[in-house]
């Protein structure tokens, strides 16, 4: 079978992010290194996943790389999502947020890179990429609603 060009390179690239919360409830934020794109914003940590590789073990698979920790598949509760580009001529970006509750071990950040626990009310104060903006406000909305019982993971707000 002869691949085209469409079906060598993917028409959109998907990139997961996580919402890690802890025992406080609240959220492990990012800021990106400054040499970066989008360098100085808060992000939910994660990353781009390769060919041929899940989302979820994907978002394992960066979590380990990244921070230092590791995370179980059967843990992460797929949350929201976000759609856009980085600009005009560029491919679409997908951005899968899931939410976990559980951990092994203590983040530790990238060079360049800060690490914060963050109160879910003040993550809308947070400098933040664009496609992050609409996760932390479906990650605000499912907390809400998991202190009343209501949150379904997998549920986009």
């Amino acid at each position: 079978m002869v691949l085209t060009p469409l079906e060598k390179a993917p028409t959109c690239l998907i990139v997961v992010a996580l919402a890690l919360i802890d025992e406080a409830g609240r959220v492990l934020m990012q800021r990106r290194p400054e040499h970066r794109a989008h360098g100085g914003l808060w992000e939910f940590p994660g990353g781009k996943v390769e060919p041929g590789e899940a989302p979820a073990a994907a978002l394992v698979r960066e979590c380990a790389e990244e921070l230092g920790i590791a995370l179980a598949e059967a843990n992460l509760a797929p949350l929201s999502f976000a759609e856009g580009t980085l600009g005009e001529g560029s491919r679409p970006i997908l951005l899968l947020l899931y939410a976990c509750h559980q951990r092994v071990g203590e983040p530790v950040c990238e060079p360049g890179a800060l690490l914060q626990w963050t109160q879910p009310e003040d993550l809308a104060a947070l400098p933040m990429p664009p496609l992050d903006v609409p996760l932390a406000a479906a990650l605000v909305t499912y907390l809400k609603n998991a202190a009343i019982g209501l949150a379904n993971p997998g549920t986009r707000f």
